[in-house]
Protein backbone atom coordinates (compact mmCIF):
# COMPACT_ATOMS: atom_id res chain seq x y z
CA UNK A 1 0.00 0.00 0.00
CA UNK A 2 1.48 3.35 -1.03
CA UNK A 3 0.84 7.01 -0.34
CA UNK A 4 2.90 10.02 -1.47
CA UNK A 5 5.25 10.81 1.42
CA UNK A 6 4.83 14.54 1.04
CA UNK A 7 1.06 14.23 1.56
CA UNK A 8 1.19 12.23 4.77
CA UNK A 9 0.39 14.07 7.95
CA UNK A 10 3.32 14.61 10.29
CA UNK A 11 2.35 14.14 13.95
CA UNK A 12 2.80 17.09 16.27
CA UNK A 13 6.17 16.29 17.72
CA UNK A 14 6.72 19.53 19.60
CA UNK A 15 5.63 19.10 23.20
CA UNK A 16 7.81 21.20 25.43
CA UNK A 17 8.45 19.83 28.89
CA UNK A 18 10.18 21.35 31.88
CA UNK A 19 13.68 20.04 32.37
CA UNK A 20 13.92 17.70 35.33
CA UNK A 21 17.58 17.54 36.11
CA UNK A 22 18.60 16.99 39.71
CA UNK A 23 21.95 17.85 41.14
CA UNK A 24 22.01 14.76 43.32
CA UNK A 25 25.13 12.63 42.97
CA UNK A 26 25.88 9.73 45.26
CA UNK A 27 28.85 10.10 47.59
CA UNK A 28 31.49 7.39 47.50
CA UNK A 29 30.42 6.11 50.90
CA UNK A 30 26.76 5.66 49.85
CA UNK A 31 25.23 2.22 49.61
CA UNK A 32 25.91 0.92 46.14
CA UNK A 33 23.32 -1.77 45.78
CA UNK A 34 19.68 -2.34 46.41
CA UNK A 35 18.59 -4.46 49.37
CA UNK A 36 15.40 -5.55 47.62
CA UNK A 37 15.24 -8.60 45.39
CA UNK A 38 12.74 -6.89 43.03
CA UNK A 39 14.40 -4.80 40.33
CA UNK A 40 12.33 -1.71 39.46
CA UNK A 41 11.34 -1.81 35.80
CA UNK A 42 13.00 0.99 33.83
CA UNK A 43 12.88 0.04 30.16
CA UNK A 44 9.54 -0.21 28.37
CA UNK A 45 10.68 0.17 24.76
CA UNK A 46 9.47 -2.40 22.22
CA UNK A 47 13.05 -3.21 21.15
CA UNK A 48 13.49 -4.80 24.59
CA UNK A 49 9.92 -5.94 25.25
CA UNK A 50 8.44 -7.06 21.88
CA UNK A 51 4.88 -5.98 21.23
CA UNK A 52 3.84 -9.38 19.88
CA UNK A 53 4.18 -10.64 23.46
CA UNK A 54 2.25 -7.72 24.97
CA UNK A 55 -1.54 -8.22 25.26
CA UNK A 56 -2.11 -4.46 25.16
CA UNK A 57 -1.14 -4.52 21.48
CA UNK A 58 -3.57 -7.22 20.42
CA UNK A 59 -5.82 -5.99 17.62
CA UNK A 60 -3.77 -2.87 16.88
CA UNK A 61 -3.31 -2.26 13.16
CA UNK A 62 0.42 -2.64 12.48
CA UNK A 63 0.31 -2.12 8.72
CA UNK A 64 2.82 0.40 7.37
CA UNK A 65 2.58 2.45 4.19
CA UNK A 66 5.53 2.15 1.84
CA UNK A 67 7.21 4.57 -0.54
CA UNK A 68 9.64 3.67 -3.32
CA UNK A 69 12.71 5.75 -4.18
CA UNK A 70 15.93 5.20 -6.04
CA UNK A 71 18.07 6.32 -3.12
CA UNK A 72 17.16 6.89 0.53
CA UNK A 73 19.60 8.83 2.70
CA UNK A 74 19.43 8.67 6.50
CA UNK A 75 20.69 11.84 8.14
CA UNK A 76 20.77 15.43 6.89
CA UNK A 77 24.22 16.43 8.06
CA UNK A 78 27.11 17.56 5.84
CA UNK A 79 27.70 14.05 4.45
CA UNK A 80 24.06 13.14 3.77
CA UNK A 81 23.27 16.48 2.16
CA UNK A 82 26.43 16.33 0.04
CA UNK A 83 25.41 12.90 -1.26
CA UNK A 84 21.88 14.07 -1.99
CA UNK A 85 22.95 17.23 -3.81
CA UNK A 86 25.62 15.43 -5.84
CA UNK A 87 23.16 12.74 -6.94
CA UNK A 88 20.73 15.33 -8.25
CA UNK A 89 23.54 17.31 -9.90
CA UNK A 90 24.60 14.18 -11.79
CA UNK A 91 21.00 13.36 -12.70
CA UNK A 92 20.58 16.84 -14.19
CA UNK A 93 23.90 16.67 -16.06
CA UNK A 94 22.97 13.32 -17.65
CA UNK A 95 19.27 13.93 -18.14
CA UNK A 96 18.19 11.18 -15.74
CA UNK A 97 15.23 11.11 -13.37
CA UNK A 98 16.35 9.83 -9.97
CA UNK A 99 14.21 10.06 -6.84
CA UNK A 100 16.27 10.90 -3.77
CA UNK A 101 14.59 10.97 -0.34
CA UNK A 102 16.42 12.21 2.73
CA UNK A 103 15.07 11.72 6.27
CA UNK A 104 16.30 13.62 9.32
CA UNK A 105 15.32 13.07 12.96
CA UNK A 106 15.61 16.77 13.90
CA UNK A 107 12.52 18.94 13.57
CA UNK A 108 14.50 21.33 11.36
CA UNK A 109 17.54 20.76 9.19
CA UNK A 110 20.60 21.71 11.22
CA UNK A 111 18.87 21.60 14.61
CA UNK A 112 20.90 18.55 15.72
CA UNK A 113 24.17 19.72 14.16
CA UNK A 114 26.87 20.58 16.66
CA UNK A 115 30.46 21.54 15.91
CA UNK A 116 32.96 24.20 16.79
CA UNK A 117 33.56 24.21 13.10
CA UNK A 118 36.69 25.59 11.68
CA UNK A 119 35.86 24.43 8.16
CA UNK A 120 38.33 23.30 5.55
CA UNK A 121 36.31 24.39 2.48
CA UNK A 122 37.89 22.08 -0.12
CA UNK A 123 35.01 19.56 -0.43
CA UNK A 124 32.40 22.30 -0.04
CA UNK A 125 33.91 24.27 -2.92
CA UNK A 126 33.97 21.15 -5.11
CA UNK A 127 30.26 20.65 -4.51
CA UNK A 128 29.25 24.32 -4.66
CA UNK A 129 31.79 26.17 -6.83
CA UNK A 130 29.44 29.19 -6.90
CA UNK A 131 28.85 29.25 -3.14
CA UNK A 132 29.76 32.92 -2.78
CA UNK A 133 27.18 33.97 -5.36
CA UNK A 134 24.58 31.80 -3.64
CA UNK A 135 25.26 33.42 -0.27
CA UNK A 136 26.62 30.45 1.70
CA UNK A 137 27.26 31.40 5.35
CA UNK A 138 31.07 31.31 5.15
CA UNK A 139 31.84 34.80 6.40
CA UNK A 140 34.83 34.56 8.71
CA UNK A 141 38.18 33.39 7.31
CA UNK A 142 40.85 32.32 9.80
CA UNK A 143 43.44 35.06 10.26
CA UNK A 144 45.61 33.65 13.05
CA UNK A 145 46.42 30.36 14.82
CA UNK A 146 47.56 30.00 18.43
CA UNK A 147 48.46 26.62 19.83
CA UNK A 148 49.71 25.78 23.30
CA UNK A 149 50.02 23.19 26.04
CA UNK A 150 48.28 24.03 29.30
CA UNK A 151 49.85 23.17 32.61
CA UNK A 152 47.92 23.69 35.84
CA UNK A 153 48.54 27.44 35.82
CA UNK A 154 50.50 28.26 32.69
CA UNK A 155 50.39 27.99 28.92
CA UNK A 156 53.39 26.79 26.93
CA UNK A 157 53.15 28.26 23.41
CA UNK A 158 53.85 25.82 20.56
CA UNK A 159 54.63 27.17 17.10
CA UNK A 160 52.44 25.94 14.26
CA UNK A 161 54.76 25.28 11.39
CA UNK A 162 53.56 25.24 7.78
CA UNK A 163 52.32 21.79 6.85
CA UNK A 164 51.25 20.73 10.35
CA UNK A 165 47.63 19.53 10.54
CA UNK A 166 46.74 22.26 13.06
CA UNK A 167 47.50 25.01 10.52
CA UNK A 168 44.18 26.67 9.62
CA UNK A 169 45.31 29.00 6.84
CA UNK A 170 42.54 29.14 4.23
CA UNK A 171 39.83 27.78 6.54
CA UNK A 172 36.63 29.43 7.75
CA UNK A 173 35.03 29.78 11.17
CA UNK A 174 31.40 28.75 10.68
CA UNK A 175 28.28 27.94 12.64
CA UNK A 176 27.87 24.49 11.18
CA UNK A 177 24.14 24.29 11.90
CA UNK A 178 23.59 27.36 9.74
CA UNK A 179 25.75 25.91 6.97
CA UNK A 180 23.82 22.63 7.09
CA UNK A 181 20.53 24.53 6.97
CA UNK A 182 21.78 26.37 3.87
CA UNK A 183 22.80 23.06 2.29
CA UNK A 184 19.32 21.75 2.98
CA UNK A 185 17.88 24.65 1.00
CA UNK A 186 20.24 23.87 -1.88
CA UNK A 187 19.22 20.20 -1.77
CA UNK A 188 15.54 21.06 -2.06
CA UNK A 189 16.32 23.49 -4.89
CA UNK A 190 17.83 20.70 -7.00
CA UNK A 191 14.93 18.34 -6.32
CA UNK A 192 15.90 16.31 -3.26
CA UNK A 193 12.90 15.37 -1.11
CA UNK A 194 13.95 16.44 2.38
CA UNK A 195 11.86 15.25 5.34
CA UNK A 196 12.85 16.66 8.76
CA UNK A 197 11.10 15.25 11.80
CA UNK A 198 11.22 11.66 10.50
CA UNK A 199 13.53 9.47 12.54
CA UNK A 200 14.75 6.28 10.83
CA UNK A 201 14.18 3.61 13.45
CA UNK A 202 14.63 0.29 11.65
CA UNK A 203 16.65 -1.20 8.79
CA UNK A 204 14.55 -3.24 6.38
CA UNK A 205 15.92 -6.24 4.48
CA UNK A 206 15.03 -8.18 1.34
CA UNK A 207 14.65 -11.96 1.54
CA UNK A 208 18.17 -12.33 0.11
CA UNK A 209 19.58 -10.38 3.08
CA UNK A 210 20.35 -7.16 1.23
CA UNK A 211 19.15 -3.83 2.63
CA UNK A 212 15.70 -2.86 1.38
CA UNK A 213 15.44 0.54 3.05
CA UNK A 214 14.38 1.93 6.41
CA UNK A 215 11.24 2.46 8.45
CA UNK A 216 10.58 5.63 10.39
CA UNK A 217 9.59 5.34 14.03
CA UNK A 218 6.07 4.71 15.30
CA UNK A 219 4.41 7.53 17.23
CA UNK A 220 1.66 7.60 19.81
CA UNK A 221 3.04 5.18 22.41
CA UNK A 222 2.66 5.71 26.15
CA UNK A 223 5.59 5.86 28.53
CA UNK A 224 4.69 2.39 29.81
CA UNK A 225 4.83 0.97 26.27
CA UNK A 226 1.08 0.77 25.63
CA UNK A 227 -0.49 2.24 22.46
CA UNK A 228 -2.29 5.58 22.67
CA UNK A 229 -5.49 6.24 20.77
CA UNK A 230 -3.32 8.41 18.49
CA UNK A 231 -0.94 5.55 17.65
CA UNK A 232 0.42 5.74 14.13
CA UNK A 233 2.78 3.32 12.42
CA UNK A 234 5.97 4.55 10.86
CA UNK A 235 6.55 4.76 7.13
CA UNK A 236 8.62 2.32 5.09
CA UNK A 237 11.03 3.86 2.60
CA UNK A 238 12.35 1.37 0.05
CA UNK A 239 15.31 2.07 -2.21
CA UNK A 240 17.76 0.43 -4.56
CA UNK A 241 20.52 1.89 -2.36
CA UNK A 242 20.22 3.20 1.21
CA UNK A 243 22.93 5.62 2.34
CA UNK A 244 23.54 5.81 6.10
CA UNK A 245 24.80 9.22 7.20
CA UNK A 246 23.70 9.20 10.84
CA UNK A 247 26.79 10.83 12.29
CA UNK A 248 29.01 9.48 15.03
CA UNK A 249 27.87 6.15 16.54
CA UNK A 250 24.67 5.88 14.56
CA UNK A 251 22.20 3.41 16.04
CA UNK A 252 21.34 1.87 12.66
CA UNK A 253 25.02 1.63 11.73
CA UNK A 254 25.57 -0.38 14.93
CA UNK A 255 23.07 -2.94 13.66
CA UNK A 256 24.70 -3.03 10.23
CA UNK A 257 28.16 -3.61 11.75
CA UNK A 258 26.83 -6.80 13.33
CA UNK A 259 24.63 -7.91 10.44
CA UNK A 260 27.42 -7.69 7.84
CA UNK A 261 30.44 -8.00 10.17
CA UNK A 262 31.76 -4.65 8.91
CA UNK A 263 34.25 -4.17 11.76
CA UNK A 264 36.00 -7.53 11.38
CA UNK A 265 39.20 -6.04 9.97
CA UNK A 266 39.55 -2.70 11.77
CA UNK A 267 40.51 -1.43 15.21
CA UNK A 268 37.79 -0.55 17.73
CA UNK A 269 36.48 2.96 17.25
CA UNK A 270 37.55 5.38 19.96
CA UNK A 271 35.74 8.59 20.81
CA UNK A 272 35.81 12.02 22.36
CA UNK A 273 32.94 14.15 23.58
CA UNK A 274 32.70 17.60 22.08
CA UNK A 275 31.94 19.81 25.05
CA UNK A 276 35.55 20.68 24.73
CA UNK A 277 37.16 17.54 23.34
CA UNK A 278 37.45 15.10 26.26
CA UNK A 279 38.66 11.66 25.25
CA UNK A 280 36.21 8.92 26.24
CA UNK A 281 39.05 6.50 26.88
CA UNK A 282 39.57 7.94 30.36
CA UNK A 283 40.01 5.52 33.28
CA UNK A 284 38.75 7.27 36.42
CA UNK A 285 34.99 6.66 36.84
CA UNK A 286 34.75 9.82 38.94
CA UNK A 287 35.65 12.01 35.98
CA UNK A 288 32.87 14.24 34.66
CA UNK A 289 33.43 15.61 31.13
CA UNK A 290 30.99 18.47 31.81
CA UNK A 291 32.77 19.51 35.00
CA UNK A 292 36.18 19.17 33.36
CA UNK A 293 34.94 21.63 30.76
CA UNK A 294 33.80 24.08 33.44
CA UNK A 295 37.14 23.81 35.23
CA UNK A 296 39.06 24.28 31.97
CA UNK A 297 37.36 27.62 31.39
CA UNK A 298 38.96 28.98 34.57
CA UNK A 299 42.50 28.35 33.35
CA UNK A 300 44.48 31.64 33.47
CA UNK A 301 45.05 31.56 29.72
CA UNK A 302 41.38 30.81 28.89
CA UNK A 303 39.43 32.90 31.39
CA UNK A 304 40.33 36.35 29.92
CA UNK A 305 38.77 35.37 26.61
CA UNK A 306 35.46 34.53 28.30
CA UNK A 307 35.24 37.30 30.89
CA UNK A 308 32.51 39.80 30.14
CA UNK A 309 30.84 37.44 27.67
CA UNK A 310 27.38 35.91 27.85
CA UNK A 311 26.54 32.24 27.66
CA UNK A 312 23.97 31.87 24.89
CA UNK A 313 23.84 28.16 24.06
CA UNK A 314 24.96 24.71 25.15
CA UNK A 315 25.30 21.31 23.57
CA UNK A 316 27.38 18.14 23.44
CA UNK A 317 28.12 15.45 20.86
CA UNK A 318 30.42 12.45 20.68
CA UNK A 319 32.96 12.39 17.85
CA UNK A 320 35.05 9.66 16.27
CA UNK A 321 38.75 9.79 17.08
CA UNK A 322 39.92 6.40 15.86
CA UNK A 323 41.10 7.61 12.46
CA UNK A 324 42.05 5.35 9.58
CA UNK A 325 42.63 2.27 11.77
CA UNK A 326 39.01 2.34 12.94
CA UNK A 327 37.24 2.81 9.61
CA UNK A 328 35.00 -0.24 8.98
CA UNK A 329 34.07 -1.84 5.70
CA UNK A 330 31.92 0.80 4.03
CA UNK A 331 29.67 -1.11 1.65
CA UNK A 332 27.25 -4.03 1.88
CA UNK A 333 24.41 -5.32 -0.31
CA UNK A 334 21.83 -2.55 -0.56
CA UNK A 335 23.67 0.18 1.31
CA UNK A 336 26.77 2.06 2.35
CA UNK A 337 28.17 4.25 5.14
CA UNK A 338 29.34 7.84 4.74
CA UNK A 339 30.57 10.73 6.87
CA UNK A 340 31.02 10.57 10.61
CA UNK A 341 29.04 7.34 10.82
CA UNK A 342 32.09 5.24 9.84
CA UNK A 343 34.41 8.00 11.08
CA UNK A 344 36.54 10.10 8.72
CA UNK A 345 37.67 12.75 11.19
CA UNK A 346 41.24 13.99 10.88
CA UNK A 347 42.00 13.85 14.60
CA UNK A 348 45.08 16.11 14.93
CA UNK A 349 43.42 18.60 12.58
CA UNK A 350 40.20 18.31 14.67
CA UNK A 351 38.20 18.42 11.46
CA UNK A 352 35.84 15.95 9.86
CA UNK A 353 33.30 18.04 7.98
CA UNK A 354 35.38 18.29 4.80
CA UNK A 355 36.12 14.56 4.70
CA UNK A 356 32.48 13.73 5.52
CA UNK A 357 31.28 15.91 2.63
CA UNK A 358 33.75 14.38 0.22
CA UNK A 359 32.73 10.86 1.22
CA UNK A 360 29.12 11.83 0.46
CA UNK A 361 30.04 13.17 -2.98
CA UNK A 362 32.09 10.07 -3.81
CA UNK A 363 29.28 7.82 -2.67
CA UNK A 364 26.82 9.70 -4.87
CA UNK A 365 29.04 9.33 -7.92
CA UNK A 366 29.45 5.60 -7.34
CA UNK A 367 25.74 5.05 -6.70
CA UNK A 368 24.75 7.09 -9.76
CA UNK A 369 27.00 4.98 -11.96
CA UNK A 370 25.29 1.77 -10.86
CA UNK A 371 21.78 3.19 -11.03
CA UNK A 372 22.30 4.25 -14.66
CA UNK A 373 24.23 1.17 -15.80
CA UNK A 374 21.85 -0.55 -18.22
CA UNK A 375 24.07 -3.64 -18.33
CA UNK A 376 24.35 -4.03 -14.57
CA UNK A 377 23.66 -7.52 -13.26
CA UNK A 378 23.30 -7.35 -9.49
CA UNK A 379 23.67 -10.49 -7.39
CA UNK A 380 21.29 -9.08 -4.79
CA UNK A 381 18.05 -7.11 -4.92
CA UNK A 382 19.66 -4.21 -3.09
CA UNK A 383 22.63 -2.91 -5.10
CA UNK A 384 26.10 -3.49 -3.66
CA UNK A 385 28.12 -0.40 -4.59
CA UNK A 386 31.64 -1.70 -3.89
CA UNK A 387 33.12 0.95 -6.18
CA UNK A 388 32.48 3.60 -3.51
CA UNK A 389 35.04 2.20 -1.09
CA UNK A 390 37.56 1.79 -3.91
CA UNK A 391 37.07 5.39 -5.02
CA UNK A 392 37.35 6.68 -1.47
CA UNK A 393 40.69 4.92 -1.02
CA UNK A 394 41.96 6.60 -4.20
CA UNK A 395 40.86 10.06 -3.04
CA UNK A 396 42.57 12.79 -1.03
CA UNK A 397 40.42 11.74 1.96
CA UNK A 398 42.28 8.45 2.38
CA UNK A 399 45.64 10.08 1.71
CA UNK A 400 44.96 12.70 4.37
CA UNK A 401 43.82 10.18 6.99
CA UNK A 402 46.70 7.83 6.22
CA UNK A 403 49.26 10.57 6.81
CA UNK A 404 47.96 11.30 10.33
CA UNK A 405 46.95 7.75 11.31
CA UNK A 406 49.63 7.33 13.99
CA UNK A 407 49.40 10.71 15.72
CA UNK A 408 46.61 9.94 18.20
CA UNK A 409 47.75 6.43 19.17
CA UNK A 410 51.29 7.81 19.67
CA UNK A 411 49.89 9.86 22.58
CA UNK A 412 49.23 6.65 24.54
CA UNK A 413 52.90 5.80 24.94
CA UNK A 414 55.14 6.28 27.97
CA UNK A 415 55.48 10.05 27.41
CA UNK A 416 51.78 10.64 26.81
CA UNK A 417 50.86 13.74 24.83
CA UNK A 418 54.48 14.92 24.85
CA UNK A 419 55.51 11.71 23.16
CA UNK A 420 52.74 12.27 20.63
CA UNK A 421 54.09 15.75 19.86
CA UNK A 422 57.61 14.42 19.38
CA UNK A 423 56.27 11.68 17.13
CA UNK A 424 54.27 14.21 15.12
CA UNK A 425 57.28 16.47 14.70
CA UNK A 426 59.45 13.68 13.37
CA UNK A 427 57.18 11.38 11.43
CA UNK A 428 54.49 13.77 10.23
CA UNK A 429 56.18 17.12 9.72
CA UNK A 430 59.37 15.64 8.29
CA UNK A 431 58.23 12.36 6.69
CA UNK A 432 54.53 13.22 6.13
CA UNK A 433 53.27 10.01 7.72
CA UNK A 434 55.13 7.69 5.37
CA UNK A 435 56.50 5.47 8.14
CA UNK A 436 55.98 1.80 7.20
CA UNK A 437 54.00 0.88 10.33
CA UNK A 438 50.59 1.65 11.79
CA UNK A 439 50.10 2.04 15.53
CA UNK A 440 47.05 0.42 17.09
CA UNK A 441 44.46 1.64 19.57
CA UNK A 442 44.39 0.06 23.00
CA UNK A 443 40.77 -1.15 22.91
CA UNK A 444 37.18 -0.07 23.40
CA UNK A 445 36.53 3.08 25.42
CA UNK A 446 33.94 1.23 27.51
CA UNK A 447 36.63 -1.18 28.73
CA UNK A 448 38.99 1.51 30.04
CA UNK A 449 37.27 2.40 33.33
CA UNK A 450 38.91 1.15 36.51
CA UNK A 451 36.87 0.07 39.55
CA UNK A 452 35.99 2.98 41.84
CA UNK A 453 37.96 1.44 44.69
CA UNK A 454 41.14 1.84 42.67
CA UNK A 455 40.56 5.52 41.85
CA UNK A 456 40.50 8.83 43.70
CA UNK A 457 37.28 10.86 43.69
CA UNK A 458 37.65 14.18 41.87
CA UNK A 459 36.64 17.33 43.73
CA UNK A 460 35.42 19.89 41.21
CA UNK A 461 35.07 23.58 42.12
CA UNK A 462 31.58 25.01 42.29
CA UNK A 463 30.52 27.04 39.23
CA UNK A 464 30.70 30.80 39.65
CA UNK A 465 27.76 31.58 37.36
CA UNK A 466 29.92 33.86 35.21
CA UNK A 467 32.59 31.70 33.61
CA UNK A 468 31.47 28.26 34.75
CA UNK A 469 27.90 27.05 35.13
CA UNK A 470 25.77 24.26 36.53
CA UNK A 471 24.38 21.45 34.39
CA UNK A 472 20.71 22.41 34.87
CA UNK A 473 20.94 25.90 33.42
CA UNK A 474 23.30 24.72 30.67
CA UNK A 475 21.00 22.02 29.29
CA UNK A 476 18.12 24.48 29.37
CA UNK A 477 20.01 26.47 26.71
CA UNK A 478 20.18 23.50 24.35
CA UNK A 479 16.47 23.79 23.52
CA UNK A 480 16.11 20.08 24.19
CA UNK A 481 12.58 18.71 24.27
CA UNK A 482 10.96 15.32 23.90
CA UNK A 483 7.38 14.20 24.22
CA UNK A 484 7.36 13.12 27.87
CA UNK A 485 4.73 10.41 27.51
CA UNK A 486 6.72 7.99 25.36
CA UNK A 487 9.00 5.05 26.24
CA UNK A 488 12.52 6.16 27.14
CA UNK A 489 14.76 5.92 24.10
CA UNK A 490 17.73 5.20 26.39
CA UNK A 491 17.03 1.49 26.68
CA UNK A 492 18.61 -1.02 29.04
CA UNK A 493 19.20 -4.60 27.99
CA UNK A 494 18.99 -5.58 31.68
CA UNK A 495 17.39 -3.21 34.21
CA UNK A 496 19.35 -4.74 37.09
CA UNK A 497 22.84 -3.96 35.77
CA UNK A 498 23.03 -0.22 36.55
CA UNK A 499 22.75 -0.85 40.30
CA UNK A 500 24.13 -4.37 40.65
CA UNK A 501 27.22 -3.75 38.51
CA UNK A 502 27.80 -0.14 37.46
CA UNK A 503 26.97 1.38 40.84
CA UNK A 504 28.58 -1.33 42.94
CA UNK A 505 31.82 -1.50 40.95
CA UNK A 506 32.21 1.93 39.28
CA UNK A 507 30.13 4.14 41.60
CA UNK A 508 27.60 4.80 38.85
CA UNK A 509 29.67 6.53 36.13
CA UNK A 510 26.57 7.23 34.00
CA UNK A 511 25.57 9.98 36.44
CA UNK A 512 28.85 11.71 35.53
CA UNK A 513 29.68 10.88 31.90
CA UNK A 514 26.27 12.08 30.62
CA UNK A 515 26.51 15.82 29.79
CA UNK A 516 22.74 16.34 30.12
CA UNK A 517 21.80 14.90 33.52
CA UNK A 518 19.85 12.03 31.99
CA UNK A 519 21.02 9.41 34.49
CA UNK A 520 20.80 9.65 38.27
CA UNK A 521 20.70 7.17 41.12
CA UNK A 522 17.92 7.95 43.56
CA UNK A 523 16.89 6.25 46.83
CA UNK A 524 14.30 3.50 46.60
CA UNK A 525 10.80 4.57 47.64
CA UNK A 526 10.69 1.56 49.97
CA UNK A 527 13.59 -0.19 51.64
CA UNK A 528 17.28 0.58 51.45
CA UNK A 529 19.36 1.06 48.35
CA UNK A 530 19.10 2.95 45.08
CA UNK A 531 17.57 2.70 41.66
CA UNK A 532 18.55 4.28 38.35
CA UNK A 533 16.28 7.03 37.11
CA UNK A 534 16.44 7.96 33.42
CA UNK A 535 15.39 11.50 32.56
CA UNK A 536 15.11 10.77 28.85
CA UNK A 537 13.50 14.12 28.06
CA UNK A 538 16.87 15.81 28.79
CA UNK A 539 18.86 13.78 26.24
CA UNK A 540 20.87 15.89 23.76
CA UNK A 541 21.55 12.86 21.52
CA UNK A 542 25.32 12.92 22.13
CA UNK A 543 25.57 9.07 22.29
CA UNK A 544 28.14 9.18 25.12
CA UNK A 545 26.16 6.76 27.29
CA UNK A 546 25.97 4.15 24.53
CA UNK A 547 29.73 4.45 24.05
CA UNK A 548 31.11 4.70 27.60
CA UNK A 549 28.79 2.43 29.62
CA UNK A 550 31.25 -0.13 31.07
CA UNK A 551 28.61 -2.86 30.92
CA UNK A 552 27.49 -1.98 27.38
CA UNK A 553 23.97 -2.29 28.72
CA UNK A 554 22.66 1.03 27.37
CA UNK A 555 21.36 1.01 23.82
CA UNK A 556 20.42 4.42 22.38
CA UNK A 557 17.51 4.30 19.93
CA UNK A 558 15.62 7.13 18.25
CA UNK A 559 12.80 8.86 20.11
CA UNK A 560 9.76 10.20 18.29
CA UNK A 561 10.86 12.24 15.29
CA UNK A 562 11.45 15.92 15.99
CA UNK A 563 12.57 15.32 19.58
CA UNK A 564 15.99 16.26 20.91
CA UNK A 565 18.03 19.45 20.99
CA UNK A 566 17.13 22.54 19.00
CA UNK A 567 20.52 24.05 18.30
CA UNK A 568 20.56 27.39 16.54
CA UNK A 569 23.71 27.37 14.45
CA UNK A 570 25.91 25.43 16.87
Amino acid sequence: MSLPLAKMSCPAYQCFQALKIKKHHLPLCAARWSSTSVVPRITTHYTIYPRNKDQRWEGVNMERFAEEADVVIVGAGPAGLSAAVRLKQLATEHGKDIRVCLVEKAAQIGAHTLSGACLDPCAFEELFPDWKEKGAPLKTPVTEDRFGILTEKYRIPVPILPGLPMNNHGNYIVRLGHLVSWMGEQAEAVGVEVYPGYAAAEVLFHEDGSVKGVATNDVGIQKDGAPKTTFERGLELHAKVTVFAEGCHGHLAKQLYKKFDLRASCDPQTYGIGLKEVGLDYQNPYLSPFREFQRWKHHPSIRPTLEGGKRIAYGARALNEGGLQSVPKLTFPGGLLIGCSPGFMNVPKIKGTHTAMKSGSLAAESVFKQLTDENLQSKTTGLHVTEYEDNLKKSWVWKELYAVRNIRPSCHGFLGIYGGMIYTGIFYWIFRGMEPWTLRHKGFDCDQLKPAKDCTPIEYPKPDGQISFDLLSSVALSGTNHEHDQPAHLTLKDDSIPVNRNLSIYDGPEQRFCPAGVYEFVPLEQGDGYRLQINAQNCVHCKTCDIKDPSQNINWVVPEGGGGPAYNGM
